[in-house]
């Protein structure tokens, strides 16, 4: 409790003058992903497309409390790793990725409109997002991955591999650059961190499982993606049943399951500055020199 006053205490200058603000705008920018298929945070290839829209409320120039919805693709592929032991795994993936956050954001420095411009500013929160892991088949079709059970998950032989879940969590952290252009737009310029709750986000996380058993409960096709190092040395056979003779032994290391995974935006924002909802147009006959004039 001492600990929770002394808290309010501290923030108490953030409020002391208070100047409450809304901002609501778009943001749009590239995700790339950090896992078992991509052991750099920043690597050459993989960047996808991201979009959003987002609110924030600030209850002074510095502390604010923001929310958003963000739309996104990641994806990664062993063959294109520097580790020679994912080279020979050869897996690839892709995924989606719905997301809806909330947070606190601060500003480092005072921004106003009638004052300061420019300022560096953090934000940490909570999201809650959606993903579905895929790669392309045998045949180039579009195949999803958690049907396949491809480490036993939800497999009878396997009680301690359960089905992962598809909506999870992630801890959003990151900072930027904030910059008011005249009285009523902000652009922002970010890098987000995503922390999330699964290391299955690529769909590989333990060992590999006994390939007999994923062949008669989840079929051939689970074995070929489990595994695909025979397709980069030209070794799969025509015939469907062939037993695979390169697939890795039951508990093979297959993923680094001691880290979940992670993804990240880097993006530009651009909001409207409200003093409360409904006045832009009163902005635009009050401050605009056009209307001024």
């Amino acid at each position: 409790m001492k600990r929770f006053i002394l808290s309010l205490a501290l923030l108490t200058p953030f409020f002391a003058y208070a100047q409450p603000h809304h901002e609501v705008g778009l943001t749009a920018g590239v995700a790339n992903y950090y896992g078992d298929l991509q052991n750099k945070m920043f690597p050459k290839e993989g960047y996808r497309p991201m979009a959003g829209i987002v609110y924030k409320y600030f209850f002074n120039p510095h502390l604010g409390i923001r929310f958003g919805a963000s739309y996104a693709s990641v994806t990664a592929a062993d063959s294109l790793s520097d580790v020679k032991v994912k080279q020979d795994r050869n897996l690839r993936f892709a995924t989606n990725i719905f997301e809806v956050h909330g947070g606190f954001e601060l500003n480092i420095l005072q921004i106003e409109k009638d004052r300061s411009k420019i300022t560096p500013y953090i934000f940490a929160g909570l999201s809650i997002f959606h993903f579905n892991p895929y790669t392309d088949g045998l045949n180039g079709e579009k195949v999803y991955l958690r049907p396949l059970s491809t480490e036993g998950q939800g497999i009878p032989v396997y009680p301690d591999r359960k089905e992962y879940k598809l909506t999870n969590i992630a801890f959003p952290v990151g900072g930027g650059m904030k910059f008011l252009v005249g009285k009523q737009l902000f652009i922002t310029t970010e890098l987000g961190f995503r922390y999330t709750n699964t290391d299955y986000l690529d769909d590989v996380s333990k060992s590999y499982v006994n390939l007999d058993t994923l062949r008669a409960y989840k079929g051939q096709q689970a074995v070929n993606l489990a595994y695909r190092g025979d397709e980069k040395n030209d070794w799969y056979s025509k015939m469907q049943n062939e037993t695979n003779k390169q697939y890795p032994n039951y508990k093979y290391q297959r993923g680094d399951s001691k880290s979940n995974d992670w993804y990240w935006f880097g993006n530009v924002t651009i909001t409207i500055y409200l003093d409360a909802f409904g006045n832009a147009k009163r902005y635009w006959q009050a401050d605009c020199p056009a209307f001024r004039r």
